[in-house]
């Protein structure tokens, strides 16, 4: 069972008044922290080591993990990919899966599908996508587009958005100079070589990353 990198260390700037005392994970959505959205994915999918990392007021969201989320705190924002590898002595030398904690989902769990799906054969990377028109409080186009299940860049195409759920062999992170960094850099190294896979959700999935999509993600909650 690979560990699961929960992301939380964003300053969620989109969010407005909504984290001026408390970090974007803690954003109440349906009556729950969008964190505790994400933790039950994890718990469904019989994950059982987890690492959250943290920066922006770390505090509140530190006092209401469970006791067992091992935390990666960041003292400087480090985005996905930096932030991915600062934590790797905490998760172990992959594959591992990383999960975002400004979305809401229905449906079949992801990590789950991720897992069923993942063929470290033919794979280095596998992430979680739904078609633009479906992915529920994305704005602009797709991310990637789909050649059977190879991923290509959509620059500017119709395509498939991103979901901010993946298992990926970490490997490649460390040949990176930059201390700060998105994934993209590690996806594009893996797009190069014909190994960044994509599979689509099975449901639904909304954004939280801006006010207005709170609505719209506990609509989609509550069917």
């Amino acid at each position: 069972m690979p560990p699961l990198m929960l992301f939380a260390a964003g300053k969620g700037t989109r969010m407005g008044v909504l984290t001026a005392d408390r970090p974007k994970p803690m954003i109440s959505v349906a009556g729950r922290p969008l964190v505790d959205h994400a933790l039950d994915l994890a718990r469904g999918a019989g994950i059982t080591r987890i690492v959250a990392n943290t920066h922006y007021k770390p505090e509140p969201l530190r006092a209401h993990l469970p006791k067992d989320i091992v935390i990666s705190h960041e003292d400087t924002l480090l985005e996905t990919g930096g932030g991915l590898r600062a934590a790797l002595p905490l998760l172990g030398p992959g594959p591992v899966m990383t999960l975002n904690t400004d979305a809401v989902w229905t449906g079949a769990n992801p990590l789950s599908k991720l897992m069923a799906a993942w063929d470290p054969k033919r794979m280095d990377g596998l992430l979680l996508l739904l078609p633009a028109p479906c992915a529920t409080g994305h704005k602009g186009t797709g991310d990637f587009l789909r050649d059977g299940a190879r991923l290509t860049r959509a620059r500017g195409q119709a395509g498939d958005v991103y979901l901010g759920a993946q298992i990926v062999k970490p490997d490649g992170l460390h040949a990176i100079p930059d201390a700060a960094f998105s994934m993209n850099r590690l996806w594009d190294g893996m797009i190069a070589e014909g190994r960044l896979h994509g599979i689509v959700h099975d449901g639904g999935w909304c954004d939280v990353g801006y006010p207005e999509a709170i609505p719209l993600a506990e609509a989609l909650l509550h069917g």
